[in-house]
């Protein structure tokens, strides 16, 4: 069979975080690494293509075309699925990706022949089998068209490694802000951890699954790339396990460096483990501080507190390590909360970080608790992108919470110090950065006059 492998672009509706990072389609490169070996493959990236997907369908002739998606891609998923069918009707599409394994129900249409909604690759290679043998079994993990979804386990870890072939003439401008080009990397799946508002949990049935550190450092000395982004959940879980990749890292002589997502406790009470990890190529962490508000990290359900934000933030720039900082905007915050944040990141140096007003996603609890006051229809998937506001606020008007958050935006990332310090990765990487700022920040005031 001949698959072509589709990574969507992003609607224009939704806030374009690709002016700032494009990583590559890693789902896409497992798939491909599992079917190749008997069946062609191609990829087209959306993102980066200028002509529209009608035109690599018609160019490549597929039988079968894989589209991965979150859940601001569902209609524009929808829409491809269409132009693939007017196409060739005899076209097989099948979706799948995180939300897909959570809320499959979304993408239900008449133009969509399957969704893979579990175990993935297995799944996924055995579909393709099937439908090549003229074959109509059930399979675990995949919803035919008109089929009500069905539970799935969800808990496979990948025995292949990605097949990085097939996005090659893309590799080039992948990036991560100042980490380009960068590579993806997956050691583990799912988190321990329990905040509720997190979709991980959720892909992974609660449940946290790792991967054999021997295999990850075989796969890294596959990558060509400098800059490595590793897209665990969480990384930094097990200090031993985090000690023994170090040590790993070593002993092979690799000489990369690292971006990794990874919780503010265990870096405030890993110190040695930080500095040792800085030594061998840990360049950036991204940490889900959430909230300089301790009654925010209750509700929650955070496990941590301000203090120990505030260490790890110390922690990490006492090893030259820089620190993304994310954070969860309250509904119910008002001018002063905005100014709190604010002081509160000037206090601790923080100069890297993303403001997301709370997002109940549909598929967790939390979703559940606020449907009630979605000011976006849940059929509008393309604004549900953890950046607009998709519930009203209760002490700001709608126009004054964007207006709020551009304000602490700018202050922190234009402020001298923080220009100044980001020199350090040379002037054209922060003229880049600096447009893609730019473009969100159009987005953004957009919003802001529209008032929603």
């Amino acid at each position: 069979m001949k698959i072509l492998f589709v990574r969507p672009s992003p609607h224009h509706d939704t806030i374009g975080l690709q002016h700032i990072m494009i990583c590559e389609p890693l789902e896409l490169e497992y798939l491909a690494a599992a079917v190749r070996g008997e069946h062609q493959v191609q990829l087209v990236d959306m993102i980066l293509e200028k002509r529209p997907l009608r035109h690599f369908v018609a160019l490549h002739k597929p039988d079968l075309v894989a589209i991965t998606a979150y859940i601001s891609h569902v209609n524009v998923v929808k829409e491809y699925a269409r132009v693939i069918k007017e196409v060739d009707p005899g076209i097989h599409v099948v979706v799948g990706g995180v939300h897909a394994e959570v809320v499959p129900g979304d993408f239900s249409d008449l133009h969509i022949d399957y969704v893979i909604n579990g175990n993935g690759i297995s799944a996924f290679s055995l579909l393709v089998k099937q439908l090549a043998e003229g074959l109509d079994e059930p399979l675990q993990g995949v919803i035919p068209r008109g089929e009500a979804p069905a539970p799935c386990s969800n808990s496979e870890i990948p025995e292949i490694l990605p097949d990085r072939s097939i996005s090659a003439r893309y590799r080039s401008r992948y990036y991560y802000m100042f980490h380009n080009p960068c590579a993806l990397l997956k050691t583990s799946f799912g988190c321990p951890f329990s905040c509720n508002f997190c979709f991980c949990r959720e892909i992974t049935r609660h449940k946290y699954l790792t991967r054999d550190l021997n295999e990850v450092i075989d796969e890294i000395k596959q990558i060509r790339e400098a800059e490595i982004y590793i897209v665990d959940d969480n990384f930094l879980v097990s200090a031993e396990r985090v000690s023994e990749f170090c040590r790993l890292l070593r002993q092979n002589g690799i000489n990369k460096r690292f971006l990794i997502y990874g919780r503010a406790d265990f870096i405030a009470a890993n110190e040695e483990i930080i500095a040792e990890f800085a030594q061998v190529g840990l360049r950036a962490v991204i940490v889900g501080m959430e909230s300089p508000l301790p009654e925010e990290l209750n509700r929650y359900n955070k496990g941590s507190s301000v203090e120990v934000n505030e260490k790890a933030a110390a922690v990490l720039q006492r090893y030259g390590v820089e620190c993304y900082a994310t954070l969860i905007l309250g509904l119910d915050w008002e001018k002063r909360h905005f100014d709190r944040l604010s002081s509160w990141l000037e206090e601790n140096k923080l100069r890297f970080v993303n403001l997301q007003p709370l997002t109940p996603l549909p598929g967790t609890a939390l979703y559940e608790r606020y449907r009630d006051r979605l000011i976006i229809p849940r059929e509008s998937f393309e604004r549900w992108d953890l950046a607009n506001l998709v519930m009203r606020p209760e002490g700001l008007s709608v126009r004054k919470y964007y207006f709020h958050m551009l304000r602490v935006y700018f202050k922190i990332t234009f402020r001298p110090q923080s220009v100044l310090k980001n020199l350090k990765y040379g002037l054209i990487p922060c003229l880049k950065l600096s447009a893609g700022v730019q473009a969100v920040t159009w987005q953004y005031l957009l919003k802001l006059i529209k008032g929603r």
